[in-house]
């Protein structure tokens, strides 16, 4: 992440081509802490693999542009919002816990409770 951004985004669709993106995340941060670095770092790996290139990350730095959290009512950070597909969702932290992060971008079905499980 650059320090001195303080909004970017960034298209994987390979240089010079145009493909529709069905993937619209902002990832809202606070400068360039380890905790930031690791969401960006988490959610990129994250996108590359599971997105098929069809995304938009768009970084917002909180420190340099504290008005922009209450747009998406961000109270903490790192926070990554997903705009698009609908309807928006909110993960927050630095997006570690992958198998998380996939059901809450609604990637992968969420695990069957055990007691639902055993019913």
């Amino acid at each position: 992440m650059n320090k001195g951004t303080n909004r970017r985004s960034m298209q994987a669709s390979g240089a010079g081509r145009r493909k529709p993106l069905g993937w619209q995340l902002r990832l809202y941060v606070a400068g360039t802490t380890p905790k930031s670095v690791a969401a960006f770092a988490n959610l990129k790996k994250i996108c590359e693999t599971h997105m098929g290139g069809k995304y938009r990350i768009e970084i917002i730095d909180l420190l340099r542009n504290p008005q922009l959290a209450s747009g998406d009512q961000i109270v903490a950070v790192p926070t990554l919002v997903r705009r698009l597909p609908h309807p928006v969702k909110k993960i927050i932290g630095d997006l570690s816990n992958t198998e998380r992060v996939l059901v809450g971008l609604d990637l992968k079905p969420a695990p069957l409770s055990r007691a639902a499980s055993q019913a």
